[in-house]
């Protein structure tokens, strides 16, 4: 395997992930549309269904959404919609169930649109994440959705199926996790957007297992290069950056910086904590692992500060850069606090980048990039002025 062909395979993501649900298909195998990250697809996989991730990346959807929903609404939110109206996404219209997760306002309210036409089920996630009783809700919610799987595709969910899909589920996160890992090396063997593109809106798709493997033995016996990285390492934190809307990653890696770690939900975020496969109430194991994921709409969100504290250190970034989109209050408001935490705690430089799928203000996102280097480079080399001589 070459360097410049390590994301070969995963450049033709989507044909491989519509091949894979055709044939699923053939086989009479349901098919379930999820947006979050809450949604446990061990339990889609466990019913014998494949999950698929629906969130748009287009902004060419966005216009036919702006007729029933607001201008002024997240643009993931409203390019997913967008091919809901054009059903121009085969995925979506592969779909025998969506599962409508309640996280975000804007995605509740357009799920209720969706679902006149389309089959849904609506999973609570409780937002309290101090709360035994929240948690207790969550798990309630778990058995739910397992009984309605049941029931809508005629199967029985035993704990062998779970266990089979969670065991799965775990090695799929354990492989990208060390995929991630590569990056705190002083001298990655990939850029930011390469990893980023080793993804599938499919989980546990087994060529792309057996890929995550070849790709790893490659690198990590891979001979790292001796010469200093003058690129400004990044983490970057917010929302997620889904499949066709990696501008911002662009940018960050043309300007001179590179992400050795994207904490948010297409980076490291869903990949750090793995299933208990000991627990005997599997139900009872995944609804812990998936409730304490750190996203914005939980209060308080205080794992998220802690988790953002330890992956810089761990990769040794140099800055943040929060991505938020449009009308997405919660990370939006939370915002306060990365930089808070930036100033106050890690002493860090921090930039704010507030934007949607458009690429009109790309020319003022990229002055702002420049900006943060050169203050990131200005603090370098006044540290290396301080040091003591040899």
């Amino acid at each position: 395997m070459k360097q410049n062909h390590i994301t070969g395979y995963f450049e033709k993501m989507l044909d491989n992930c519509y091949d894979y649900v055709e044939n699923a298909k053939k086989e009479g195998r349901p098919v379930v549309g999820i947006m979050c990250e809450y949604t446990p697809r061990e339990l889609i996989m466990a019913a014998g269904a494949v999950p698929v991730c629906l969130c748009g990346g287009s902004a060419d959807t966005i216009s036919c959404a702006e007729r029933d929903l607001p201008n002024n609404l997240c643009p993931l939110i409203k390019s997913t919609y967008g091919y809901h109206v054009e059903k121009s996404n085969p995925f979506l219209e592969w779909a025998d169930l969506v599962v409508a997760e309640t996280t975000c306002d804007g995605k509740k309210k357009m799920f209720e649109l969706m679902g006149e036409k389309r089959p849904l089920y609506i999973l609570e996630l409780t937002q309290k994440t101090n709360d035994r009783e929240a948690l207790g809700h969550w798990t309630a919610e778990l058995r739910k959705l397992k009984a309605e799987l049941e029931r809508r595709f005629s199967v029985r969910i035993n704990r062998e199926k779970i266990l089979r899909a969670t065991e799965a589920m775990n090695r799929e996160r354990f492989l990208k996790r060390r995929l991630a890992e590569l990056m705190k090396k002083d001298n990655p063997p990939l850029t930011g957007r390469q990893l980023l593109d080793l993804k599938s809106i499919i989980s546990c798709i087994p060529e792309d297992l057996r890929q995550y493997e070849k790709i790893l033995e490659f690198l990590e016996n891979k001979q790292e290069d001796p010469r200093g990285d003058a690129r400004v390492r990044v983490l970057l934190t917010g929302t997620p950056l889904v499949h066709g809307a990696e501008r911002v990653m662009d940018i960050i890696e043309k300007y001179g910086g590179l992400v050795v770690c994207a904490e948010n939900c297409t980076g490291v975020k869903p990949v750090l904590e793995d299933v208990d496969i000991k627990e005997k109430d599997l139900i009872k194991a995944l609804a812990e692992k998936y409730f304490r994921h750190p996203c914005s709409v939980m209060t308080p969100n205080d794992s998220r500060f802690g988790q953002i504290s330890s992956l810089v250190g761990e990769y040794k970034a140099r800055c943040v850069i929060e991505l938020v989109w449009q009308t997405c209050l919660t990370y939006d408001v939370e915002s306060f606090y990365v930089k808070k935490l930036c100033r106050e705690k890690l002493g860090i430089p921090y930039l704010k980048i507030q934007t949607d799928y458009s690429p009109s203000d790309t020319a003022r996102i990229v002055s702002r990039i420049e900006a943060l280097f050169e203050t990131v480079r200005a603090r370098t080399s006044i540290n290396l002025l301080a040091l003591p001589g040899e």
